[in-house]
């Protein structure tokens, strides 16, 4: 645990140079960091360096993080055995343990409001964010006693999986984007303030849920398809879409979803799958359940897995720099505005960061690499973390 707060925008081990001071000054929130993951399985706490992957709490203050989706989650090794629900809940409440031991740095945010008042203390603020199935079958009992913990964020889809109401965009298609039961735990996530995201939703789910929605909609994490034409890339009219309802598009920092040559290259062993017609009435997921394995046996199954950092060796010239990643922030700006832009780097979630980016230390890369675009100051602070924090005002304060 760290001992106390850490003041300002950088550690000793910062220079000065490397952060200008518009980044120093900026509110920066991230829209999708991956935690908890490690901390679950493998014991450890977010509130020490760790050696390998790329988020824990002195790095992000390093980087000027203010405050982070606190991305808890269920991923695809817990549905087989019908674990989600609970892995759901225990991951959660881990989250809550995490950030009240690390309470020096860290606190949890339920509004936009809380965000603000956490910042002038110096702390960091979570924003607690489900990416995965809380439940395969969406119980809206299950989803108030979440919100009563303090998620105020979930992605609809179960991570890559189509569930029993949402498609995901690289599953099976099962509903043609979303049935009636989904639209009704957009309305019950509308009634409780929740934020509603989109991401690794199927196109047609994207465009339904926003329709559906009385409140302004998130995609937390994803790159642009017309950049990139891969099937977790968001297409230019559910992003328009999006925008229209006023929410936000987060910007991905892997290679995979902003890099074309590194597309290219990779695209034989990430084949884009076409969906079956018809399409089956039951969702590949529900038709089947594994019952010879314990939440252990997953658990050491899945900590095989950490941490989600790529590994591989990429070739100069399939090595995405940030610059092209400025380039894609830039598409999206001319494409929705700079009121709808926002980043969602995924980091500890796996990507093939850019070269000038080794971990959430290095956040100002980002602000520099913007201002090289030559963005004002004000188009940069929105994108750096003002538009999250409107669209969470919004949502959880109706304002």
């Amino acid at each position: 645990m760290l001992s106390a707060p850490l003041s300002g925008k950088s550690s000793p081990k910062t220079s000065p140079k490397s952060v200008p001071d518009l980044h120093r000054s900026a509110f920066v929130m991230d829209g999708h960091t991956h935690v908890m993951s490690r901390e679950l399985v493998l014991k450890t706490d977010i509130g020490q360096r760790y050696a390998d992957g790329t988020v824990d709490l002195p790095r992000a203050k390093e980087g000027g993080l203010d405050a982070m989706f606190f991305s808890v989650y269920t991923p695809e090794n817990y549905y087989p055995g019908r674990f989600e629900t609970k892995n759901t809940f225990r991951v959660v409440n881990l989250a809550l343990d995490q950030i009240k031991k690390n309470n020096a740095v860290i606190e949890l945010a339920l509004t936009a409001s809380d965000i603000e008042r956490i910042n002038k203390k110096g702390k960091m603020a979570a924003f607690l964010d489900l990416e995965g199935g809380y439940d395969l079958y969406g119980d809206l009992d299950l989803l108030r006693a979440l919100y009563k913990l303090g998620l105020r964020s979930m992605q609809l889809t179960a991570h890559s999986t189509t569930n029993a109401f949402i498609d995901a965009c690289n599953d099976v298609y099962t509903w043609g984007g979303i049935n009636e039961h989904g639209k009704a735990v957009i309305r019950e996530m509308n009634n409780l303030g929740m934020v509603i995201n989109v991401a690794h939703a199927s196109n047609d789910a994207i465009l339904q849920s926003v329709a559906a929605s009385r409140h302004p909609v998130i995609y937390s994490h994803g790159g642009f398809y017309k950049i990139v034409d891969h099937p977790r890339c968001i297409s230019d009219e559910a992003a328009k879409a999006i925008a229209a309802k006023g929410g936000v598009i987060g910007v991905h920092f892997g290679s995979l979803f902003n890099n074309p040559k590194y597309w290219a290259w990779q695209r034989a062993n990430n084949p884009v799958k076409v969906q079956p017609n018809p399409q089956p009435k039951t969702p590949r997921i529900l038709s089947a359940q594994v019952t010879t394995q314990t939440i252990e046996d997953v658990d050491k199954e899945f900590a095989r897995e950490l941490p989600f950092t790529y590994n591989g060796t990429i070739p100069d010239e399939y090595w995405m720099h940030v610059d092209q990643l400025a380039k894609v922030i830039d598409y999206g700006v001319n494409l929705v505005g700079e009121d709808h832009i926002a980043l969602g780097s995924d980091l500890d979630g796996g990507p093939e960061l850019p070269r000038e980016i080794k971990d959430i230390s290095d956040y100002p890369q980002i602000t520099m690499a913007m201002q090289r675009l030559g963005y004002s100051d004000q188009r940069i602070k929105k994108i750096l973390g003002l538009n999250w924090l409107r669209v969470i005002r919004q949502v959880t304060e109706g304002k």
